[in-house]
Formats: C-alpha cells, sequence, structure tokens
C-alpha cells in the first residue's frame, strides 16, 4: 500500500515588488529564472518564475502597491527569507558582484562544510546564496532553455 501524503514539497515561494517588469527582468537577468506565465489575479499583477532544476519550486512575484522589502529578524540582525543553493558558490558570489548587484562577503561555516552569502534583489529584499557538502543533487529539465 502506498503512503498518502498530505504534502510532497514546497510549491512556491512570494515576493512582492513595485515593478513586476523591472522584477522581472531582474530575476532572469541575475539568478537565471525563466518567465513561465504573467496573470492579473486580486486586483494585481503576478508572474510566474521557474529554475531549470527538475524539483526547483516556483518563484511568484507579486506586484503590490504596499512597498515593503522582506527579510526576517534572528536575534536583531537582519536574516533572508530564502536561500538559493549554489553549485559553485564563489562563482555565484563572483558574478552577482561584478553585475552590480549588492553582495555581502562570503562566509564559511564549519571547516568549510558549508558557505552562504546574503544579497539583495532590485526591491531590497534580502536573499541568501547557500552551498554545503548536503546540497542534493538535482537534474536538469530537458529543453529548459532554447538553446537545449
Amino acid at each position: 500500500m502506498e503512503k498518502k501524503f498530505k504534502f510532497t514539497r514546497i510549491g512556491y515561494a512570494y515576493i512582492p515588488t513595485s515593478n513586476l517588469e523591472r522584477s522581472i527582468d531582474w530575476y532572469t537577468k541575475h539568478l537565471e529564472f525563466k518567465l513561465m506565465d504573467k496573470f492579473e489575479d486580486r486586483g494585481s499583477f503576478l508572474a510566474v518564475l521557474h529554475h531549470p532544476h527538475k524539483h526547483a519550486i516556483g518563484l511568484l512575484l507579486i506586484e503590490t502597491k504596499d512597498k515593503q522589502s522582506l527579510q526576517i529578524s534572528r536575534n536583531g540582525e537582519a536574516f533572508p527569507i530564502m536561500a538559493f543553493n549554489c553549485p559553485d558558490i564563489d562563482y555565484t558570489h563572483k558574478t552577482l558582484r561584478a553585475n552590480g548587484v549588492e553582495v555581502g562577503d562570503l562566509h564559511s561555516l564549519g571547516n568549510g562544510e558549508a558557505k552562504y552569502f546574503y544579497f539583495r534583489d532590485q526591491e531590497g529584499n534580502l536573499l541568501e546564496a547557500a552551498w554545503s557538502l548536503w546540497d542534493t543533487k538535482d537534474e536538469i529539465k530537458e529543453g529548459f532553455y532554447k538553446e537545449d
């Protein structure tokens, strides 16, 4: 008998934006997301973005008049709302910084088993780039990018 689950994975993450088109451009250029769809729902526009990995969660950019950057407060310090896994975090850090993204210092945890840095999108939302020895390997969706 197959186990019945209430949930199987996190499906979407929601990010607010005051300018949907500018945010779509930023996330597709800097974080290599692909725009899947754009539509209006409950009085505002949304964009659905995906990464090329088969099991990646979707990112929904939600246009709002309420200007509020997202971050969590952890012991009085700013903490990111989500982390993106990087297969080569040194490359990611260098590339984002070279492209003018607001990037923090690269930190190492333990004996180098994990590395991370914080960065902000064009709306000021605090995000994390992360790598660790324990990250799962994922497959790339076939045909995700036109050159596939």
